[in-house]
């Protein structure tokens, strides 16, 4: 992988910061903890885009003619279908 040299400024509480997360052990150099956190940025931003996908999806589904009660009861059944829900006794 190609890699770039950036130079970046930041006040001195967060220079602190990076080099508290260098000392704990949690990171090697600052370069690695910017990486981190960039590819944790990438990351939240994907799951963002995906779940406003998924919202998007369903409201474009329009409403339901079931009615609550009819839902739970499939998500239930599904559930203990699955395992993920215990069957009651």
């Amino acid at each position: 992988m190609a890699m770039m040299r950036k130079t970046i400024t930041i006040p001195n509480a967060m220079e602190e910061w990076i080099k508290a997360q260098i000392a704990e052990g949690s990171y090697g150099n600052d370069s690695e903890y910017v990486r981190d956190l960039i590819r944790r940025d990438q990351e939240r931003k994907s799951s963002v885009k995906q779940l406003q996908a998924l919202i998007d999806e369903g409201l474009s589904s329009g409403i339901s003619p079931h009615s609550v009660s009819d839902i739970m009861q499939r998500v239930e059944s599904r559930m203990k279908k699955d395992g993920s829900l215990p069957a009651h006794e």
